[in-house]
This record gives structure tokens, C-alpha cells and sequence, in this order.
């Protein structure tokens, strides 16, 4: 078989870890993002009192786990939405983890959504397969 037919165990391996990722991550995004801001504010929800924005990033962090659930089936297909998952999570768990160290009162996050963005894009990024380097 030629080589570039061949998918070794580690690659197929890989894939089906990272198809269970997709899958977790997605369902999180989709169903648990809003019991997590009410049963544990102190690590989910921004700011204190009423906010409108819980409702906007619900809405944007359902409308990632769907295509997060719709990349499974072809991951290779859909590298640029995984990768835009990985850095959007760094990004914003960076920005989020900054602003959670400068104001004592968000110190909760660094326990809550901080370390889930910087968990979202570590597995993505490692689970990722990296083009074969052309000869």
C-alpha cells in the first residue's frame, strides 16, 4: 500500500479521540453552559446583578457546539472551524483569565470557565493531525 494511503493506528487512534472530543466539547457548548452559570456563578457568570450578555454567549456557544457536532463525522473537513475553537478559546479564556486576576471579585472564574477554554483548546490542538511534510 502506498504511503499515502496508509493511515497508521496512532492517526486512527487520534481521530476517534478526536471525534470524541468534538462530540463532549459540543454537547457542552450546546446544553451545559447555562446550568453552569446558575448553579455555580462565582465560576460562570460575569459581573454581579442582571446581565444581558449571559444570553449572547449562550447563543454564540450553541451556535459553536452544533458545528463542533456536525465537524464529527469529517474532522479534516472542518480543520478551520477546530482551529478557530482553539484560538478563540485561548483568546478569550486568556482575556477572561486576566480580567478574573485584576478584580477580586471574578477570582472564581480561575477555577470555573477560565481553565474550560484553556482545556477546550488543549485537547483540540493535541488531538489535531498536522499535514505530513511533503518530500
Amino acid at each position: 500500500m502506498p504511503d499515502s494511503m496508509e493511515v497508521s493506528m496512532s492517526d486512527a487512534t487520534r481521530l476517534f479521540c478526536l471525534r470524541i472530543a468534538l462530540v463532549v466539547f459540543g454537547l457542552i457548548t450546546v446544553f451545559a453552559v447555562y446550568p453552569l452559570y446558575v448553579l455555580w456563578p462565582s465560576g460562570w457568570a460575569w459581573g454581579h446583578g442582571h446581565s444581558h450578555y449571559i444570553y449572547m454567549i449562550i447563543g454564540i456557544y450553541a451556535t459553536l457546539g452544533v458545528f463542533l457536532l456536525l465537524a464529527v463525522k469529517n474532522p479534516d473537513a472542518h480543520r478551520s472551524l477546530i482551529w478557530f475553537t482553539v484560538w478563540s478559546s485561548v483568546v478569550h479564556g486568556g482575556i477572561m483569565a486576566y480580567q478574573a486576576f485584576t478584580d477580586p471579585m471574578e477570582h472564581g472564574h480561575l477555577f470555573g470557565d477560565v481553565p474550560a477554554l484553556f482545556l477546550i483548546a488543549i485537547v483540540l490542538a493535541a488531538l489535531m493531525r498536522r499535514p505530513k511534510p511533503a518530500l
